[in-house]
């Protein structure tokens, strides 16, 4: 059996303009279907722009995540005309896929006492064995605002302790990915961004993959 694994990373569209931060949401949407496709689980902590999203804290949880992230990490290239700005010439927008690493940095505690627990009816997967009653869990950290939910399991104690284990994480990640941006880590990071060779390259508004 394949080892769970959990891996922490950052969307960032750097110093980029507006149209980087739509690339960045685009993105993040066309993580969530592969990860969908083979059975991950993505948590996300947004930092939105008016068009689109600035950067994005993942925390990524499954068999295949070191997989799964290694086809993402490095730069991202997408081009298309801007909508934003019809008379403009340039078509190519670059945004950053970055590793965080949660595990050789001073991380910040969470507080249970800052958190709060609501338990509500959803759906998962199971057919007819999925959950019946209010036993799915979001979890809310009141001062920063992140936010997960856990339902996969049919037991709201379990959900409850999942919940939090994911709180923790994504919480750690950004505590990094700001420890980082303090040091202007994602600034310098997107003045590489189109030296870099893109190792993932989309299209259009649709953001169809072109294939290298």
């Amino acid at each position: 059996m394949n080892q769970e694994q959990t891996i922490s990373f950052l969307i960032t569209s750097g110093n980029g303009p507006t149209e980087c931060c739509m690339a960045v949401a685009h993105v993040l949407r066309t993580m969530q279907i592969e990860a969908d496709a083979v059975g991950l689980s993505l948590d996300v902590n947004e930092t939105p722009s008016a068009h689109g999203i600035k950067s994005a804290v993942i925390v990524v949880n499954g068999a295949s995540a070191q997989h799964f992230i290694r086809n993402w990490v490095g730069t991202i290239q997408w081009v298309a005309k801007s909508k934003l700005r019809p008379n403009h010439k340039r078509q190519n927008w670059f945004v950053g896929v970055v590793q965080l690493d949660t595990t050789r940095r001073a991380i910040v505690e969470l507080r249970t006492q800052d958190v709060d627990i609501e338990s509500f009816r959803a759906g998962g997967p199971g057919g007819q064995h999925q959950n019946t009653t209010d036993s799915a869990i979001r979890a809310v950290h009141r001062p920063t605002g992140i936010a997960v939910v856990a339902r996969e399991m049919r037991s709201q104690h379990r959900n409850k302790a999942l919940a939090l284990e994911r709180l923790k994480q994504v919480f750690d990640a950004q505590t990094v990915a700001d420890q980082q941006a303090s040091k202007t880590a994602q600034n310098q990071h997107h003045s590489q961004l189109e030296r870099g060779n893109p190792v993932r390259r989309f299209n259009g508004e649709k953001f169809r993959e072109i294939k290298k």
